[in-house]
């Protein structure tokens, strides 16, 4: 997937502090930065802290000749404020790509700015130049701040349950299963 220009979110103004940001792809410059803005957005979801080894992994995943990952940075003045990552997917039921944003997130204090607002328009405007059905993601229960704001935004809200299970931890149930 090519990035596209960062485009408006439709009925979306755009405030001060985002006119002074740029809206870019991610350099391999920044994954120190980007690593940085992963752990303080693991750490305001609650979630387990970041593997080790994981600037590797997102160089591989960004900057391959077949890249996995997408992802744009809001930076000003040299200082990045928060980054947008996405992957390509597949709907079974609608038979079309979609681009899940895997994660959105903008550094406190800089919320409000209508930064987040012009990342996700860089999002979607990329999903839009792939010709993608749709932007898929989620955010925690508990963050009715980020709900507010992608409803703000035209999203609309599926009510559903994430689960993941981490393979490399998989219990002796789970191996028993792959004999069914």
């Amino acid at each position: 997937m090519q990035h596209a220009p960062a485009a408006g979110v439709d009925g979306g103004g755009m405030k001060a502090g985002a006119a002074a940001c740029e809206i870019r792809p991610v350099s391999r410059q920044d994954v120190p930065t980007l690593v940085l803005l992963c752990a303080e957005h693991a750490s305001y979801e609650r979630a387990m802290p970041l593997p080790v080894g994981i600037g590797e992994g997102l160089e591989r995943a960004l900057f391959s000749p077949s890249p996995r990952l997408h992802a744009w940075v809001a930076e000003a003045h040299g200082e990045l404020l928060g980054y947008a990552t996405a992957t390509s997917a597949f709907s079974t039921w609608q038979a079309r790509e979609f681009l899940h944003m895997d994660c959105l997130f903008v550094r406190e204090g800089r919320c409000g700015d209508g930064i987040g607002m012009s990342l996700l328009a860089a999002v979607i405007a990329a999903a839009r130049h792939a010709g993608c059905a749709e932007v898929q993601w989620q955010t925690p229960d508990w963050n009715t701040g980020a709900a507010r704001f992608y409803r703000r935004a035209g999203a609309i809200e599926v009510p559903k349950r994430r689960f993941f299970l981490p393979l490399d931890d998989c219990a002796e149930s789970c191996r028993a299963s792959d004999s069914d």
